[in-house]
């Protein structure tokens, strides 16, 4: 963990973002809320930590963090360098005692008949069952659902200029990407060979592990590299991002080796056509699924529609896939329409992609960032074929 001041939210930004939390815990009726999920520490708080707790209640000076002893020096340089809100109270578990033992005694010792969030999607069966049994009705358990998940949908003015930075060192990395890509080597080889330009980018850590797809493997949209060697007449799919400053990003370019077929030709560009109809209508009031449908639509033109089974993109943030989700709308399990109207700020790919067996894929993938006025696209690199030479990689 770093302490670095801009790689870290500002107190204003921290102070922005709990608030925001706090008028969705409103509007649920929500007393406090039980933070469990890691990178929301992390967008909440500044902390980079394996493990920790927090507690988020609706007045401004009720904000609790419950951590052990890894992290209580960290905790302690935040603090002193003002990079935590001001009213936090750190609670440390005991020696010998647990993070949910000590989460049970903050929630009895806040009192009884309150209404606490838990994050359903990031609390196990096990560990609800548990606080309901030791708290024995003297607080109403609440499950919620993507409360800080769609505060984070929007980014912040640091979380922006992350953003650009990491934009513009992952289009920078493309040209060396691509040019790792010859007929003879391994796609791991490749893959290693990207992975050490992203470090030698400046990129903390790979956002996930990098896709290196030669030939008929590209028909497997998150195939693992291995030990194919990449032949004349291949279709390369590469997908690679990185991690700066806690945030990702995430890219994808297709790869000619040689002289391809027509067919294989006519994928790419039918794919760069589908990224760019869909780049065409994304814009602040537009919903997601119309985006979606944009790139759907063209592929569809070119007889692809069935060879295209995934969304159209995704968001971006502390994770690298994140809310919103560009695709189809969806009905939820709790019978709500999962469709969201896009804003400014808004962080996200755009990566249509076709896939069609014993041929290969193409994918083609961009990070955009939604402005008052459309998007902007975050990592400008050529999406050309980038053909390659088929000759022999030296050994």
């Amino acid at each position: 963990m770093t302490t670095e001041g801009n790689a870290l939210a500002p107190r204003l930004q921290l102070a922005g973002r709990l608030d925001a939390l706090r008028a969705r815990m409103v509007a649920a009726e929500l007393d406090a809320l039980v933070v469990s999920h890691l990178p929301h520490l992390y967008y909440l708080l500044n902390l980079r930590a394996s493990a920790g707790l927090a507690v988020v209640g609706r007045d401004l000076n009720d904000l609790t963090l419950i951590i052990d002893f890894r992290y209580a020096e960290a905790v302690r340089r935040l603090q002193a360098a003002g990079a935590m809100p001001p009213a936090l109270e750190v609670v440390p578990v005991p020696t010998g005692g647990t993070y949910d033992g000590t989460l049970a005694d903050c929630l009895r010792a806040a009192g009884t008949g309150r209404h606490i969030g838990i994050e359903s999607d990031h609390c196990t069966v096990r560990r609800w069952r548990w606080l309901a049994h030791v708290l024995d009705g003297s607080t109403q358990l609440v499950p919620s659902t993507e409360l800080i998940e769609r505060t984070r949908m929007v980014k912040d003015a640091h979380e922006i200029a992350l953003f650009r930075d990491a934009g513009g060192m992952l289009a920078d990395a493309v040209a060396p990407a691509v040019n790792a890509v010859r007929a003879g080597r391994t796609e791991l080889e490749v893959a290693r060979e990207i992975d050490s330009i992203l470090y030698s980018a400046g990129f903390e850590a790979l956002a996930f592990e990098t896709i290196v797809a030669a030939g008929p493997n590209g028909a497997l949209p998150h195939a693992h590299p291995g030990e194919r060697r990449i032949e004349a007449g291949d279709l390369v799919l590469l997908d690679f991002g990185g991690v700066h400053r806690g945030y990702c990003v995430d890219l994808s370019r297709t790869v000619a080796v040689g002289t391809l077929s027509a067919q294989a030709r006519r994928l790419h560009h039918a794919v760069a056509e589908a990224q760019a109809a869909a780049m065409a209508v994304a814009a602040p009031g537009v919903r997601a699924s119309a985006v979606d449908a944009a790139a759907r639509a063209a592929l569809a033109r070119h007889g692809l529609a069935d060879a295209f089974g995934h969304s159209t993109g995704h968001g971006l943030g502390i994770e690298v896939h994140e809310l919103p989700r560009i695709g189809r709308a969806r009905t939820t399990e709790t019978g709500e329409t999962d469709d969201t109207e896009l804003a400014p700020g808004m962080v996200c790919t755009i990566e249509p992609g076709v896939y069609v067996p014993d041929l290969g894929g193409v994918r083609i993938e961009d990070d955009v960032l939604l402005t008052e006025n459309g998007i902007e696209v975050l990592t400008p690199a050529p999406r050309t074929l980038g053909d390659q030479e088929a000759g022999q990689a030296p050994r």
